[in-house]
């Protein structure tokens, strides 16, 4: 994400809620990018934003001690309230837990315990073999029945159909009016693309092309038709449209948004519903 991008959504949440404003810098990965991530977080401390209330990292990065002070150091000083370190199979398939580890005590130690939060705390003490596993199915799904995930994106994948239990005609009158207007916020992808709540990959519109403050002012359902549909009978109301299109339902799903997610990435394949549903990123 460019840094006026960046900017600009800062600015139009500010105009939206004052000092209510809560800004979060998360993923992906941020610290991939770590001096893009300083060059916007300086640019909201020069026009005086406020505070970041929250960065989010899996901690790939804190291989040494030093670097996680001088890193830390710098976040504090351009005014992170909060780090919160990603920690669970799904990251450590990937990520050394030792890293992790380094993180979060070097973190406590200089900011405070209050100020770094673990998702989630207990997988911190366990050995990489039980995390990482190598087939890590069992693992994958006892961890999504301890801590309940959202079926949207990849989860809505092999992990989802693990949890498929309920079939397609439970979720008739399920709308998502509330997903919409009850979000506690959205999330701006690097495209400038923006999603209320969870909802990625249902695109709300464009900070490129709207304010996201104006954005909010002048929302309707009515103006997009997928967006009307969820918005009045959920993901249901979808399989009619699909199933004309020769989409075949799955005996059960996981959730209605297992149900959402799978329809959205049939519609994406037939180049249907495209000013609302993307990018290909959220899909591949």
């Amino acid at each position: 994400m460019s840094v006026d991008v960046a900017i600009d959504c800062w600015q139009g949440l500010r105009k939206l809620v004052g000092d209510a404003a809560k800004v979060h810098f998360t993923g992906g990965e941020p610290f991939l990018y770590w001096e893009h991530l300083v060059d916007i977080l300086r640019e909201g401390k020069r026009q005086n934003l406020g505070l970041i209330d929250l960065i989010e990292t899996n901690g790939f990065w804190a291989s040494d001690e030093k670097i996680v002070r001088d890193r830390l150091k710098v976040l504090d000083d351009l005014g992170m309230r909060r780090l919160k370190v990603s920690c669970d199979p799904f990251h450590q398939e990937f990520v050394d837990i030792e890293n992790v580890r380094t993180l979060v005590e070097v973190g406590r130690d200089l900011l405070g315990s209050e100020r770094v939060q673990v998702r989630w705390e207990e997988y911190l003490g366990q050995s990489s073999d039980k995390l990482s596993n190598d087939g890590q199915t069992d693992v994958f799904v006892s961890s999504a029945k301890d801590y309940p995930v959202r079926f949207t994106g990849n989860a809505a994948g092999s992990l989802a159909d693990n949890f498929a239990d309920k079939a397609v005609d439970s979720f008739a009158g399920c709308d998502c009016s509330s997903a919409f207007l009850g979000a506690k916020g959205v999330h701006v992808d690097p495209h400038g693309n923006v999603f209320s709540g969870t909802c990625s990959g249902i695109i709300i519109g464009n900070v490129r092309d709207k304010p996201i403050d104006q954005m909010w002012k002048d929302f309707s359902p009515e103006a997009n038709e997928l967006i009307e549909i969820l918005f009045t009978s959920g993901p249901a109301g979808l399989l009619k449209k699909a199933t004309a299109m020769g989409y075949s339902a799955k005996a059960e799903y996981a959730s209605k948004c297992h149900l959402c997610t799978d329809l959205r990435k049939f519609f994406i394949e037939k180049g249907e519903f495209k000013a609302a549903i993307g990018p290909v990123d959220c899909y591949s």
